[in-house]
């Protein structure tokens, strides 16, 4: 009876672990959530990868989308010419897993927007995760000389574009203002003489948040 009893928790242990690894949670997402790609497409790309293969599959539009990379907590898909999609798996001290999806689209300045689920992909609130950057956590403060150029290129920024990018090596978070890929070189030259290194986050998993390093 002992042993048939943990026999069953091992089997739940394993069935439970299998169900957080990417490429599970990665299949079962809703089509709803990406809705260029069916679930047979979604598979497909992993069985592509699995066997050594380019993991190209056609979308709903016709077009080709690629799964460039496949770990057991990460997942990059190519969606468009101009747009990809990629998720993380995040861990936390209580063993259960949250899921950090990102899309990007660039036309030509890429933005992104950042998401988190559940691994059985109910949204939870961002702001439970991370206190997202806004425009001036990418200017250096001027010296009193280049105040007048500070002001001229801080208001040439008109719109904040942000590409959010998941590093598949470890748990890390880069944000990278793109609003200078839609200006005029000459301006855009000027904004980023002002603009810092891209802001790195990192995931603390027993707080359960990115935060800036």
């Amino acid at each position: 009876m002992k042993k048939s009893l943990l026999g069953s928790f091992l089997l739940f242990l394993a069935l439970f672990a299998q169900a957080q690894d990417a490429r599970t949670v990665f299949i079962n997402m809703p089509d709803s959530l990406m809705p260029l790609l069916t679930k047979v497409n979604r598979e497909d790309c992993i069985d592509f990868l699995d066997s050594k293969m380019r993991a190209q599959v056609k979308n709903k539009f016709g077009n080709m989308s690629e799964m460039t990379d496949l770990s057991v907590d990460y997942i990059r898909m190519k969606m468009t010419e101009q747009s990809d999609w990629q998720m993380k798996l995040l861990t936390t001290t209580d063993s259960t897993k949250i899921v950090c999806a990102i899309s990007t689209a660039c036309a030509p300045a890429c933005d992104s927007e950042i998401r988190f689920y559940t691994t059985d992909w109910q949204e939870l609130p961002a702001s439970q995760f991370i206190l997202l950057p806004v425009m001036d956590d990418f200017f250096l403060n001027p010296d009193s000389t280049k105040q007048l150029e500070y002001t001229e290129a801080r208001d040439a920024a008109d719109l904040f574009l942000m590409k959010a990018s998941l590093n598949k090596e470890d748990d890390t978070l880069t944000f990278s203002m793109t609003t200078t890929d839609y200006l005029s070189q000459e301006i855009a030259d000027k904004v980023k003489s002002f603009l810092s290194k891209p802001l790195a986050f990192e995931w603390v998993s027993d707080r359960r948040i990115f935060v800036k390093r």
